[in-house]
């Protein structure tokens, strides 16, 4: 691999109206006037302009000649390259801009590195307005890259209160797998007695602002041993796109061994999306899997090797060096799907660049609702096992960030008569240095819940009292009830700290100065969640649930209970929509859907005991239009429509108005796919999700739907409508009921979408008992006034 060096931009700040001539001791950066400013907008990064060097004396931000690691590592000319804009609106927290401010200094953006990439050229483009109350040079912009200082910004007096434009090179020998660009604000407003905390001290980061960097690609080996690299990379933060190719449309163990793999896949892209496009005897310009078997292979295999069971190799595209295959080969297609579990459940095991799987044999059985990805509700739950990363719950700062824990709840969980979730709370804190107003705020989805006092410590002769603070011990009101849980999705329970710190104050001539000191919070790990005390029970059908959660099919996270219905000969579009909506499914449960079965007979799926997906067209034997409200068929489509409809979820949904009012067919030649959800008429317990779509292009917008988290979340109710324009839901037709509820619980169920009557039946109640009483005090009564009567 040969190695190149190239030059980096230098540094430039473009705002300022006129060049300020300054001394090369105090070193600002360069300056442009607003001519400048507009020819060199970020949008050719890479191409940096200094103004000429005083008296031979290098200029601020201009790369030093012989400063080692100053230039650009390249790798061989001849390897392919890719450019990335990631703008902050992309990559930094909601909603993108960022305001610092004299008590929160800091603010950053993140982005990862593929490992089987380098980066050869990086330049941060800046946005950004200071504040007009500013002093100039004393106030100024650090920019940090893995706490590697990569330039200073100086706030001159031009640039007061306008916005400013600055390229900053990073240097890419700094770049790891997991990298932070951190920007600290230092502002000053007057030379003595300042207050971090006036509202004067400020500077606004535009999310215009971007970071520009040229990957170039690296060859690597054919080594199991970093599975799933590169076919799937944690650190790349896009969508996984990984294509599936098959010799021609594949029989039922090829598909399965796929949908097992495309889950599994699933399962670790997470909440970037997947999607695994198919094609027959065509490799892609891409890294791919390529099912093949001895006698059914595609073209470029034609020449390998008869395999002697479940194969599993890595080897290099044909057409290109810098792009792997992933090869699944087998005797036949029994093979296939062993070598496939063998990739979801023994991977830890791959090296070498070719493994043969011997045998995958289960231990234990699944059991519902126990999704990796789900929390768990047979028992309390500690903090500690929500963690996705090791410091998530400690926080640090004048104003500590926020501590926030994700609650991923099954779609079907029973909260209609429940008071609220009981969490046993343990947590510790700095304490505030007077008894103050200093609190703990508790939030759920962004709605606040409570609040707790931070008490500071008055008796410091009794240190060993402050050992329960050390445990969390400092407020006997530990117990909190959480309201508004939203089921089947990502819930954000955050606490926030919020310190009244001690201020400069007094004036100039006597002023009073505090040296500030960060404050550390932490939730304890083992503080609980209890989630074991509820029902499983839910009204079907809810296409949302299925959208947000897989539900009913990832109630068995392996989809043990599911059954999908496949054409006999599966068009690429059709298989991949098989393989995104289990890889959907996967990502969702976090677990592989390793016992999913498949059938193109419609036959074989009557009476079975199974939730029930369908891809490509509904089965005669279930178009009862008592059953279903929906129907795609080629050109030609039928829908039901209800008397009334509302696309917000209510808490029970009224019958009345689900009822079909109108049933009309359109013929048209345009595009349109749909989900339909109905009752299984084989098992009242049971549901079925129809994937419907008339065309390739139909297809391609269903599938865009289920990837696309805003249409997504326009899935709702029985039947949704995917056109060019949008996803459109309607709640139609008859209500099922999916899950046990105790013959109590199911009264107040009933009863609650009838407030009238249940106020009847109170007052009934009442009277009844009202009555009941005053017999019995009667009796009471004439016993004691006479005690021999009978």
């Amino acid at each position: 691999m040969a190695v190149g060096m190239s030059a980096l931009p230098p540094m430039t700040t473009l705002a300022a109206p006129t060049v300020p001539t300054v001394s090369p001791a105090t070193q600002p950066v360069v300056t442009q006037g607003p001519a400048q400013a507009e020819a060199l907008r970020p949008t050719t990064p890479t191409t940096g302009q200094t103004l000429p060097a005083a008296n031979g004396a290098a200029m601020v931000g201009q790369v030093m000649p012989g400063v080692q690691g100053a230039n650009a590592p390249v790798v061989a000319e001849n390897a392919p390259s890719r450019d990335v804009k990631l703008t902050f609106a992309q990559i930094a927290p909601p909603p993108g801009s960022m305001v610092l401010r004299g008590v929160n200094p800091n603010g950053g953006v993140e982005f990862g590195m593929r490992s089987d990439e380098l980066v050869s050229k990086a330049v941060l483009n800046l946005e950004y307005t200071p504040s007009p109350s500013l002093l100039p040079v004393q106030s100024q912009l650090k920019v940090y890259l893995n706490d590697e200082l990569m330039g200073v910004l100086p706030v001159s007096k031009e640039q007061l209160g306008k916005k400013t434009l600055a390229q900053v090179p990073i240097n890419p020998l700094f770049i790891t797998d997991f990298n932070r660009v951190r920007l600290e604000f230092i502002g000053h407003y007057r030379d003595v007695c300042e207050n971090p905390a006036s509202n004067t001290l400020w500077l606004d980061i535009g999310r215009s602002s971007s970071l520009d960097l040229t990957y170039q690609k690296l060859a690597v080996q054919n080594d199991l041993s970093h599975f799933p690299v590169p076919f799937f990379d944690a650190r790349d933060n896009r969508a996984l796109t990984l294509p599936m190719v098959f010799a021609d449309a594949p029989g039922l163990g090829q598909q399965q061994a796929a949908a097992v793999i495309a889950s599994w896949f699933g399962s670790r892209s997470g909440w970037r999306g997947q999607t695994f496009p198919v094609s027959y005897n065509t490799l892609p310009d891409s890294n791919a899997i390529v099912f093949a078997t001895n006698d059914k292979r595609p073209d470029f295999l034609r020449d390998a090797p008869a395999v002697k069971g479940p194969t599993i190799s890595m080897i290099a595209h044909p057409g290109n060096p810098y792009v792997k295959l992933l090869v699944v080969m087998g005797r036949d297609d029994n093979d296939l799907l062993q070598a496939a579990k063998g990739i979801a459940q023994g991977n830890v095991l791959f090296r070498g660049d070719s493994v043969t799987v011997d045998e995958v044999k289960p231990l234990l059985a699944r059991q519902p609702y126990d999704a990796p990805n789900w929390i768990r509700t047979d028992r309390p739950v500690s903090f500690g096992e929500l963690k996705t990363y090791e410091e998530q719950l400690q926080s640090t700062g004048l104003q500590p960030a926020s501590i926030n824990v994700a609650l991923n709840l099954p779609p079907d969980l029973y909260l209609l008569r429940s008071n609220g979730i009981d969490m046993n709370l343990n947590y510790r804190y700095t304490a505030p240095p007077t008894k103050d107003n200093s609190r703990m705020d508790i939030s759920l989805n962004n709605q606040f819940l409570q609040y707790f006092n931070l008490l500071s410590n008055q008796d410091s002769n009794k240190l060993l009292l402050r050992l329960p603070v050390l445990q969390g011990l400092l407020d006997g009101k530990t117990d909190v009830s959480i309201p508004a849980l939203k089921l089947g999705a990502v819930n954000q329970l955050r606490f926030d700290f919020q310190y009244m710190n001690p201020m400069p104050g007094g004036t100039i001539d006597n002023c009073v100065t505090f040296q500030q000191v960060d404050n550390r919070v932490v939730i304890g790990d083992d503080s609980t969640i209890d989630f074991s005390k509820y029902y499983h029970f839910i009204a079907m059908p809810d296409l949302r649930a299925f959208a947000n959660a897989g539900f009913p099919f990832s109630r068995m996270a392996d989809l043990s209970q599911t059954l999908v219905v496949m054409p006999p000969k599966p068009a690429p579009a059709q298989l991949t929509t098989l393989l995104n909506a289990l890889g959907t499914v996967g990502a969702q449960t976090g677990f592989p859907a390793i016992n999913v079965q498949l059938t193109d007979d419609a036959s074989k799926i009557q009476g079975k005991d199974a939730d029930i997906m369908i891809v490509g067209a509904i089965p005669p034997s279930l178009k009862d239009d008592k059953k279903i409200d929906l129907l795609v068929e080629a050109a030609q489509s039928w829908v039901k429509t209800p008397q009334r409809q509302t696309p917000f979820t209510a808490s029970l949904p009224d019958e009345v108005d689900r009822q079909a009012e109108t049933q009309t067919a359109v013929t048209s030649d345009g595009p349109m796919a749909a989900i339909v959800g109905f009752q299984s008429p084989f098992n009242d317990q049971r549901s079925v999700v129809a994937l419907l779509a008339d065309s390739p292009r139909g297809y391609t917008l269903l599938n865009q739907a289920m990837n696309d988290s805003g249409k997504r979340a326009a899935i709702f109710g029985s039947v949704s409508v995917i056109r060019e324009s949008g996803v459109n839901g309607l709640r139609v037709g008859d209500i099922y009921y999916v899950g046990h509820l105790p013959w109590f619980e199911r009264v107040w169920y009933a009863l609650a979408n009838h407030p009238v009557l249940l106020a009847v039946l109170a007052a009934v109640s009442i009277v009844l008992l009202a009555w009941v009483l005053w017999r019995l005090l009667r009796i009471i009564s004439r016993r004691r006034l006479d005690p021999d009567h009978e």
